[in-house]
């Protein structure tokens, strides 16, 4: 460990669904429904699950053979209003950014959600005062490995070590992409084979966001 790493800037950028929050029920309503609007068979709730953390565009790719943004367009229709209510914050996570904001951790969200939705959930599960940012799919940001992205957070965070944080391994690509280190997290679909495999970039896998202490995040460093 870097002896200095203490009196340095480290931002944390978290996923949302599976890292931070459980939305899964509001995320399977929103995906049936956008299926029943246009006379798709509806999935069981656990084909849906394993996709979480894709693009939304994407998840409806593998299912069904229309434009995915119009079953992208119906889902978000009914997420709004329904499904965004229909989450609740994964164990310990209230505690766990406590103790890093209080350890002087900058914290961020990026997320496949629309930007405003997943402003929108923070607010509602009461951990958007935590975060400097939240980034989202939005006109600049079409996926978490887009340009912009990179862009932005070179732009804003020049200064800052980053560590990425997720469940999924498009986070770990995202941590790929910034040449910086990863936190994977086993609250999602994912194994811990998973999420380590590779040697890009530094990584750790934990069981939860709960088992991230600063010690174990200055140890990336």
């Amino acid at each position: 460990m870097n002896v200095n790493i203490k009196n340095q800037k480290i931002l944390l950028s978290f996923d949302l669904d599976n890292t931070l929050i459980n939305n899964r029920e509001g995320i399977v309503n929103s995906f049936n429904y956008a299926l029943k609007k246009y006379n798709i068979p509806t999935l069981e709730p656990s084909e849906i699950e394993k996709m979480i953390g894709t693009p939304l565009d994407d998840m409806f790719k593998e299912v069904a053979n229309i434009n995915p943004q119009d079953l992208s367009s119906a889902f978000r229709e009914y997420y709004r209003e329904k499904g965004i209510h229909q989450g609740s914050l994964l164990p310990g996570i209230i505690e766990a950014l406590d103790l890093l904001k209080q350890s002087n951790f900058t914290l961020g969200v990026i997320t496949s959600k629309r930007q405003e939705l997943a402003v929108k959930i923070t607010k509602i599960l009461g951990i958007f005062k935590y975060f400097d940012y939240v980034i989202g799919e939005s006109e600049n940001v079409k996926s978490k490995l887009d340009p912009n992205l990179k862009k932005q957070l070179h732009n804003e965070y020049s200064e800052y070590k980053i560590v990425i944080i997720g469940d999924h391994p498009k986070d770990k690509e995202l941590a790929e992409s910034l040449n910086v280190p990863f936190i994977g997290v086993l609250t999602g679909n994912h194994s811990f084979e998973e999420l380590r495999s590779g040697d890009a970039v530094k990584t750790l896998v934990v069981e939860s966001v709960k088992d991230l202490f600063p010690n174990l995040i200055y140890s990336l460093f």
